[in-house]
């Protein structure tokens, strides 16, 4: 029995370590879920598992010919609940969907604690060293990959001098934009015309020139000029 006991707590101590690593890398840059929500998940983890793995000792009076156990089940049961778990840290901004790669860490977080509530030390060992691997190198290959920049732009002119779309669309073009779309109001002072729109870029640093333009136009009453972030 003292050999159980110490057991237990190696595995329940091996879920806080793996967790609080994986936690650690989320709450330094600023995630919802960090480091004591991801040390939580691997350690309950690890519990439920050792419910499994212990099943004989809780259940003394029973035969073990009688005991028909499958780990599976239980892991199964703590992934589905993790999914709600996860849901809980996606949210949608504009056209961003932010904290799928947190949603995805508490998930491999639950993984890497069944791995050690059952013992299985060196692939949970291994799964924690890639996981932050993953979060934390492979973030510098995805910056240095290409990709679109999205921002939510708004116009406002004079309603009796509006500039044309052709000309907007050629600056936005000369700045290095396209527009994925574009919608018109006339505001309820009826004396200001607006242009609202979705524009994309391939290189950020084009967003600041174009709105220190923007500044600079004297025919502009108003403008936003808002990234959607990744």
């Amino acid at each position: 029995m003292d050999n159980d006991y110490v057991n237990i707590a190696v595995h329940l101590l091996g879920a806080l370590i793996a967790g609080g690593i994986i936690g650690l890398e989320r709450s330094y840059h600023a995630r919802p879920a960090g480091f004591r929500t991801h040390t939580l998940v691997c350690v309950a983890s690890s519990l439920l598992m050792l419910v499994m793995l212990y099943q004989s000792t809780w259940l003394p009076g029973m035969d073990s010919e009688m005991i028909r156990t499958d780990p599976t089940r239980m892991a199964q049961g703590i992934m589905t609940g993790i999914g709600f778990l996860g849901a809980g840290v996606i949210f949608k901004e504009g056209l961003s969907v932010r904290g799928l790669t947190t949603a995805a860490s508490i998930w491999i977080t639950a993984a890497i604690g069944v791995l050690i509530g059952i013992g299985f030390y060196y692939p949970a060992i291994l799964a924690t060293l890639l996981t932050v691997g993953i979060l934390s190198f492979f973030r510098r290959i995805e910056a240095m990959m290409p990709s679109h920049s999205y921002a939510h732009h708004l116009l406002r002119f004079d309603r009796s001098d509006t500039v044309p779309e052709e000309e907007i669309r050629a600056l936005l073009k000369e700045y290095g934009f396209t527009v994925a779309n574009m919608s018109y109001r006339v505001n309820e002072d009826g004396v200001s015309f607006e242009y609202r729109m979705v524009i994309q870029t391939i290189d950020s640093s084009n967003t600041p020139k174009l709105a220190e333009y923007l500044r600079r136009w004297d025919k502009v009453r108003s403008f936003q000029l808002s990234p959607t972030g990744d």
